[in-house]
């Protein structure tokens, strides 16, 4: 039971910490890459500037977490919960957050390139100059996020669901990739490329 300690620049390198209790402690420039922690809580926590890079967890808890500039890198986070998190310019490249949960997060400037985030939630996220670059977002929820100035080159978006996003502003996507992904009329695309005819999606799709 650690919440609300101090442990700014602490060293959890290769450490198990299942289950441990981490809500609203200090963590800046904390150094937990390669750590165990599944079912760890770190809601509301500051971990801004710290290091997570290759940490394996399932279902952890970043709620309204301090995330700015945190490295994810190669991490493992499947169904890891991000909900209202602050994580401008997080490094997520290479990471594993299938089905993890961004809900409402502020994600501007984050890099997820050539991360797996199968079926993640980003509905209402802020996801400004976000680098979705050869990332996998099959079926991953994009309802209403805002995505101006993001970089979708080489994203693979099957199924993705685009319905009320606003993709005018956003760099690399092309016709092959909106086909795949599933959108309405509410969804603004680039001036370039119009609606696909697959839109909207057939209902078992989505």
């Amino acid at each position: 039971m650690l919440g609300n300690d101090d442990l700014t620049e602490g060293i959890f390198s290769r450490a198990v910490l299942t289950s441990t209790e981490f809500r609203r402690a200090k963590l800046p420039k904390a150094k937990l890459n390669e750590a165990e922690i599944s079912f760890t809580r770190f809601d509301d926590a500051d971990l801004s500037g710290a290091d997570l890079s290759k940490a394996i967890g399932w279902r952890v808890n970043f709620s309204r977490a301090q995330l700015a500039g945190t490295t994810f890198t190669g991490a493992d986070l499947g169904r890891a919960i991000f909900v209202e998190a602050k994580a401008m310019s997080a490094d997520f490249r290479r990471s594993e957050l299938s089905r993890a949960n961004f809900s409402g997060a502020d994600l501007a400037g984050a890099d997820f390139s050539k991360a797996e985030a199968a079926r993640a939630v980003f509905t209402n996220a802020s996801l400004l100059g976000v680098r979705f670059s050869y990332s996998v977002l099959v079926r991953a929820d994009l309802k209403g996020a805002d995505l101006a100035g993001a970089d979708f080159t080489g994203a693979y978006l099957f199924l993705a669901q685009l319905k009320g996003a606003d993709l005018s502003h956003v760099s690399g996507l092309t016709q092959e990739q909106l086909s795949l992904a599933c959108g309405s009329s509410d969804t603004k695309l680039p001036a370039a490329i119009p609606p696909p005819d697959t839109w909207p999606c057939a209902p078992d799709s989505e």
